[in-house]
């Protein structure tokens, strides 16, 4: 990721909210690749002139091919009060996915147990009884539906591993894109999921928060529910 590729939606003391590109990693990784949280920190090492190794929290993520909303921890306090919040349901996360197929219901709440393979990085359902099976919960609402797809407006009330792309399969309405687990049907193309909306606490001054991000509306399959998509 090129350090004038960041793109930061808010700013201050404590916190700092960007906009993640997809296909960029969130923070460091096996694969070795430049990612958001390294750049973060170059910007602020630069920007304030910070000597020695800069302090930065990652307080929550998104996959890599996801692109969305994400917030950072500027110092351990913030760090430390948005995971409280994390772990007490504080946060709000809205996703919009482009599922291919149309689900029977146009609003309802998925419930799954999910496990991760630690073999292949892989998550599937599992049974509640089974050994490292971990509750998963969302709520979906179908915005529009055109060729063959239909746009989901999606409220996370978990967060887990690769949660929206393993419970919209489950349904046989995968992710737009997503080969990994949608198969043939999800339709080759970049993945159609983006985290649109994080709502939380200021870790600081208490504020309530709300930051906004559009999908790439002129893209495939996007483009296809572009009147949809404001905010």
């Amino acid at each position: 990721m090129q350090d004038n590729e960041l793109n930061i939606l808010y700013e201050d003391n404590h916190i700092i909210v960007t906009l993640k590109p997809q296909a960029v990693a969130c923070c460091p990784d096996e694969s070795g690749d430049d990612n958001l949280f390294d750049c973060i920190k170059r910007y602020i090492k630069t920007t304030y002139n910070k000597p020695g190794n800069v302090f930065l929290g990652l307080v929550h993520r998104l996959d890599r091919p996801t692109g969305g909303v994400m917030v950072f921890a500027k110092t351990s306090k913030a760090a430390a009060r948005l995971s409280e919040q994390m772990k007490n349901g504080g946060f709000e996360k809205k996703y919009f996915a482009v599922l291919c197929g149309v689900p029977g219901k146009s609003k309802a709440t998925l419930v799954n147990y999910l496990r991760k393979s630690s073999i292949n990085n892989t998550v599937y359902v599992a049974t509640e009884s089974e050994e490292g099976a971990k509750f998963a919960s969302l709520e979906y609402e179908i915005k529009d539906s055109a060729e063959g797809l239909a746009l989901a407006d999606i409220t996370l009330h978990t967060g887990r591993t690769h949660q929206i792309r393993v419970q919209t399969a489950a349904i046989n309405c995968p992710v737009y894109g997503d080969m990994r687990y949608g198969g043939e049907k999800a339709r080759k193309g970049k993945l159609a999921l983006w985290a649109y909306s994080l709502r939380f606490t200021h870790p600081v001054t208490g504020e309530a928060m709300r930051f906004l991000a559009e999908p790439p509306k002129e893209e495939i399959p996007w483009n296809k529910f572009a009147g949809e998509l404001k905010l």
